[in-house]
């Protein structure tokens, strides 16, 4: 890396924005399909239930004024929940369409590019997979990471085996000593309510979920149950908010 590429420490945490990753709902169109309606309509239907993020993602973006139409809509429908809403990946899309942030994989653009681009009050999230990637984290602008494949997933084609409950720890506590207690750190893939107190009581967090919120009905209801099961797991650890 050039010295263009990291942050002080210092600086990257100055840089944080709050973010409260209790329960992270993800839109992903492989899920939740492309009809703009339908993802406004799931959008405020999860954060009514509880849901505190929000990430739009479509993987494969072959029309991206399309994928921008959809970012404003479901954005639009947020207004006033003050639950944020991310973009997946795409940090133009995220600055076109004026919304909260975006969340980055290891190989999208870094974590220092995005926040030129969007700016200071903007949130940059950062996906996890390994330790060392989480020791890399003390000299990143980023606002919160997600740690993942936590489970078997059928929402994403991972080439990683799930690190599980123990490597979520493992990596949790590298990631604590890179950035400190008060960096908000999540966990993702194959988390639903039968599980989601245990990812809570390995240290995470939060949960982000995909197909446990929005493949089927009733996701005001869903969300609602797993926020309470996260809440729940985080007060046994004697965290509430």
């Amino acid at each position: 890396m050039g010295e263009n590429d990291v942050i002080g420490r210092d600086e990257a945490q100055e840089r944080t924005v709050p973010v409260d990753l209790r329960l992270y709902g993800i839109l992903d169109t492989g899920v939740c399909g492309t009809d703009p309606a339908r993802l406004a309509a799931l959008a405020a239907a999860a954060a009514r239930g509880g849901c505190t993020l929000l990430q739009y993602r479509e993987k494969t973006i072959a029309d991206a004024r399309a994928a921008l139409a959809r970012i404003r809509t479901i954005h639009a429908a947020l207004a006033g929940s003050g639950v944020p809403l991310l973009v997946n990946d795409r940090v133009d899309l995220a600055l076109a369409a004026g919304v909260e942030g975006v969340h980055l994989g290891q190989s999208d653009l870094h974590p220092a590019e995005a926040r030129r681009l969007l700016g200071r009050g903007a949130i940059v999230g950062l996906t996890l997979k390994t330790g060392a990637q989480a020791d890399e984290t003390y000299r990143l602008p980023v606002d919160y990471a997600c740690i993942g494949g936590v489970f078997a997933t059928a929402s994403k084609d991972n080439p990683d085996p799930p690190v599980g409950l123990d490597g979520l720890g493992r990596i949790l506590f590298r990631g604590r000593l890179a950035r400190g207690q008060g960096f908000p750190i999540g966990a993702i893939a194959g988390i639903d309510s039968s599980n989601a107190a245990a990812v809570i009581g390995a240290g995470a967090d939060g949960v982000a979920v995909i197909s446990a919120l929005f493949a089927g009905e009733g996701v005001e209801a869903r969300a609602r149950d797993l926020r309470h099961r996260v809440d729940a797991a985080l007060a046994g650890r004697g965290i509430t908010r």
